[in-house]
């Protein structure tokens, strides 16, 4: 279990000051760290990678119910005790989501699409109106890199009721391996009873679409943007490196959902891990890399604006959300 000693707190501030993120951490009685805020006062945030100018903006968040299966190998207590440590709401497992839009040069690069206004969950609707906020314009994307085929990701490929393409106007990109495990014609036989639904809407919609271009570990997706295979959360999940002059960025999506949990625990295994080992195998080899490497790290359901600091903790990790400033 993640401790929060001295030697720690001062680590995760240099870290954070050499990524360039604004961190705060106090030292509570309880060495748990100060409230997380639930929701942001303002949607969208931005910060630099180099000449790259990167865009977070609040989708919304899930209140999930605690469920004693969403850690298959912890209970809800330790997930309660994991939770209150990082400061965070035990009264339900938050989780929030950020997508990113990344400016290079005159091109706009979508990271994920969003949950589809309310698709994924009723309170994740605000995508549209922090996009409009931060000056962004749906219309003027013009390119959507997927990271994998979860509903939170990619439900806001679609318009609500038709099915609809959103972004037929733009170039869609993923790997190539996530696309055709979820298209497979038998796959949706193949599906938890729980994910049958998804499989069917993705498999009767996606390979109609003809502006998809499908990659692999390595291809660059856009200037200065290449894929990094990340299997486990789904066969085909990737993450993105960005890098710019000196300074790089790792787009993690969904290789540690939860920091306040698998920060201090990267050997729990979520249920939405299709692999739970394979995913585990890719958090310890990913987060080691950003930190040896001094790369920034963002995550979709990292608490907004979804980046932050990882540090080594003996066989685990500790985490310091950036905080708006």
């Amino acid at each position: 279990m993640f401790t929060m000693t001295r030697r720690t707190v001062l680590s995760s501030a240099a870290a954070a000051a050499a990524f360039g993120l604004s961190a705060k951490l106090e030292f509570l009685p309880s060495l748990a760290k100060a409230a997380t805020p639930l929701e942001p006062e303002v949607g969208f945030y931005r910060y630099k990678v180099g000449d790259i100018e990167v865009t977070a903006i609040y989708d919304g968040i899930w209140r999930k119910p605690h469920d004693p299966a969403f850690i298959k190998n912890a209970s809800i207590e330790d997930t309660k005790q994991a939770l209150a440590a990082a400061g965070q709401t035990t009264e339900f497992m938050p989780i929030p989501l950020t997508v990113v839009v990344l400016k290079i040069g005159d091109r706009l690069v979508m990271m994920d699409a969003g949950s589809g206004v309310g698709q994924w969950q009723a309170n994740a609707t605000h995508l549209p109106a922090n996009m409009a906020a931060a000056g962004i314009d749906y219309k003027n994307i013009d390119t959507v890199v997927i990271s994998h085929f979860h509903p939170d990701h990619v439900w806001g490929l679609m318009e609500k009721g038709t099915n609809e393409p959103v972004f037929d106007h733009a170039e869609l990109i993923t790997n190539a391996d996530e696309f055709n495990w979820w298209t497979a014609p038998d796959r949706v036989d193949k599906l938890a009873a729980g994910r049958k639904e998804a499989g069917k809407r993705i498999g009767a919609v996606f390979p109609k679409w003809n502006n998809w271009k499908l990659v692999g570990d390595g291809a660059e997706v856009a200037p200065g943007v290449h894929l990094v295979a990340a299997p486990g959360h789904t066969p085909g999940h990737s993450t993105f490196l960005v890098a710019s002059g000196k300074e790089q960025l790792l787009v993690s999506a969904d290789i540690m959902y939860v920091p306040a949990l698998l920060a201090p625990h990267p050997e729990w295994e979520g249920s939405y891990d299709q692999d739970g080992p394979a995913a585990v195998a890719t958090r310890r080899k990913l987060v080691d890399r950003i930190i040896a490497d001094n790369i920034k790290i963002c995550g979709s359901h990292f608490p907004f604006p979804g980046s932050g600091t990882f540090v080594k903790d003996g066989n685990a990790y500790g985490f310091t959300p950036t905080t708006q400033a």
